[in-house]
């Protein structure tokens, strides 16, 4: 009995084992090659699929899913005979199951030489500048030349980027001084054109209250001469208004004499000729008020002051 039991304990593990191989479960978005006997039969897609035991075997498992390579940086010479250094970042996707896993040994290690060989033949054209300043040129030559090789690998390159692009250290600091003379420089022409703008809103506001004060000065000078015109117009027209005689008139010419003489500067005034008709009025009112009085003499009124045309004021010097 013990052999028998023996016996039966084996062909159980080995159908059991044979049910494991001959049911394959495939995940979603990955495919399997099969070959059998070493020769590839078919590509089994997700899902369950069957084989046959023994006779069919699992060469290769490929997930389809975008995959993202960084590669290390590649020492690359621009064509000013400097070294930089590059890294990049692949986006690929594997289309062909069975030309990645028959058409190249391996594709990753493909991509990655290719990458930098592409890389030495771009940026062995361009200078320097050029290099730091048209990374998207480069990706897109980058991308066209891997999507055109690796497409007979069943590989499809969706994208392609460049992370970093490291010049020499004597470059970069060479950059630095002139990137902070750059800004030193805008500084100072923003600082000069700042000043030149306030200077000239200074001088307009300069001119603007000029011409503020000189219509202020203006008008007061106009409103002061219209009022000493009104007060002329009122005082004559206060005077015909009241009707003064000859006598009221040389009185008030006399009293304003002394006025016309004031000051110390006054060497030589001018007396005009009108002083004797002035004169004349009020010795005949004096006159008149002597005969009044009794006491006169009425030959004193006859008398006449010749009139002066200009009489000297003494010097007070």
């Amino acid at each position: 009995m013990e052999p028998v039991i023996i016996v039966l304990i084996i062909l159980v593990v080995l159908v059991f084992i044979a049910l494991i191989k001959t049911i394959q479960v495939i995940p979603q978005a990955s495919a399997a090659i099969v070959e059998r006997f070493g020769r590839y039969t078919r590509t089994l897609n997700a899902g369950l699929n069957i084989v046959v035991p023994f006779i069919d075997t699992i060469r290769n498992r490929i997930d389809l899913r975008e995959q993202v390579v960084p590669f290390p940086p590649q020492p690359v010479i621009t064509q000013d005979n400097l070294v930089v250094n590059i890294d990049t970042v692949i986006y690929y996707q594997v289309t062909d199951a069975r030309a990645a896993t028959y058409e190249v040994a391996s594709y990753i290690q493909a991509i990655e030489q290719l990458t930098v060989t592409t890389l030495r033949n771009i940026i062995g054209g361009m200078d320097l500048e050029r290099t730091l300043t048209s990374r998207e040129e480069i990706n897109a030559a980058l991308r066209g030349v891997l999507d055109e090789a690796t497409g007979k690998w069943g590989i499809r390159v969706n994208r392609v980027e460049l992370k970093a692009i490291e010049p020499p250290t004597s470059i970069q600091d060479s950059m630095e001084k002139q990137m902070r003379a750059d800004r030193d420089k805008r500084a100072a022409i923003l600082q000069a054109e700042g000043v030149r703008q306030s200077e000239i809103l200074r001088a307009e506001g300069e001119k603007q209250s000029q011409i503020l004060r000189a219509e202020g000065e203006a008008k007061a000078a106009a409103l002061r001469a219209e009022g000493e015109a009104q007060a002329v117009r009122t005082v004559f027209e206060a005077i015909h208004a009241g009707d003064p005689d000859q006598k009221l008139l040389s009185y008030q010419y006399l009293q304003m004499l002394p006025k016309i003489a004031e000051g110390d500067a006054n060497k030589l005034w001018i007396v005009p000729s009108e002083i004797g008709d002035a004169l004349k009025g009020l010795s005949g009112a004096m006159g008149n008020f002597g005969g009044i009085g009794g006491g006169g003499n009425s030959g004193a009124s006859g008398a006449a002051v010749p009139p002066q045309e200009r009489r000297e004021k003494p010097s007070i010097d």
